[in-house]
């Protein structure tokens, strides 16, 4: 896990270009989409997406840079990592699934710079209860080199009722939303007890939920991270109805079972199921090469064309 320790004093942060890049003479950077461009008014995997009522829109697939912690990225090396976040954007994805404790946060800054931030989505999380909260959401948007995350979540909840205890957490969450350091606030759960809290709570915007139809590494009954590889499926999906009727961010994880669906047609058969879920704005998945970017826009694609 990363250091909350403070910046130097006078640390003066790099900002995101906006809108020039010509000068970077970098790798594609000129406008993203070459694999999920749109045909016909067709959704794809790249369509700029609402995210539930938040005001904010995000590309339909997301990359994550957390596959086991983000070693499975952090083995690419920085040079290598920092070109699969590039093509991933230029091929039309534009969110980035981050986490200060994944291996990859203190690369986020480096991978993305340049990238127009109007146009990127960052979902960042934090684990825990540190003692200074905006000092730690103040560092992400240090390490990001941003002014603001467009999403920022308490990381893998597993409590019943973690509302309760993470109230400090949650206020402080507010203040930094009044401050525009943060667009919108939500929670990864890894548990169908703290996603229920997390359903009936009015302070989350945003649910990044585990979802597939094999209920593989999905949300049980147990309060813990891991507590079976198979759960079933039907209560999540019933947390996800309650959680579109309010309006809220929904995005879909562990869609390939993290990463463990090896066989082609558990891949295709859980991208079709997420892409027939009218209650998920979104869903990420982490990859390691480009060759894995482009199988699942390409079945994205072809899961969309036909629901």
């Amino acid at each position: 896990m990363a250091s909350d320790a403070a910046f130097p004093q006078g640390f003066s942060r790099r900002r995101f270009l906006h809108t020039t890049l010509a000068a970077a003479g970098g790798v594609g950077l000129a406008g993203p989409g070459a694999l999920g461009q749109a045909v016909s008014g067709r959704r794809t995997a790249v369509d700029q997406v609402a995210l539930g009522k938040t005001g904010i829109r995000l590309s339909r697939l997301g990359m994550g840079t957390g596959s086991n912690s983000g070693q499975v990225q952090r083995d690419l090396g920085q040079e290598g990592f920092n070109s699969l976040v590039r093509y991933a954007y230029d091929q039309g994805i534009t969110w980035f699934d981050c986490s200060q404790t994944y291996r990859t946060f203190e690369w986020m800054g480096g991978a993305l710079k340049g990238l127009p931030r109007e146009k990127v989505f960052i979902q960042s999380k934090i684990p825990g209860q540190p003692e200074d909260v905006l000092k730690t959401i103040d560092r992400h948007r240090q390490v990001y080199d941003t002014d603001y995350i467009d999403s920022l979540l308490v990381h893998c909840m597993i409590q019943k009722g973690w509302t309760d205890g993470w109230r400090r957490i949650m206020d402080q969450f507010d203040a930094a939303k009044e401050k525009g350091w943060i667009k919108s606030k939500g929670v990864s759960c890894h548990s169908l007890p703290a996603l229920r809290t997390a359903t009936t709570s009015p302070w989350v915007e945003v649910h990044l939920v585990r979802v597939n139809p094999q209920g593989w590494r999905m949300d049980g009954e147990q309060e813990s991270v891991w507590d079976d590889n198979r759960n079933e499926v039907a209560p999540v999906l019933g947390q996800l109805r309650e959680m579109r009727a309010k309006g809220r961010g929904v995005i879909g994880m562990k869609i390939l079972g993290n990463g463990e669906f090896v066989k082609e047609e558990d891949r295709e058969k859980s991208i079709r199921f997420a892409m027939s879920r009218p209650e998920l704005d979104a869903v990420v998945i982490g990859f390691k090469s480009r060759a894995e970017i482009d199988e699942a826009i390409r079945r994205m694609n072809r899961a969309l064309a036909e629901v």
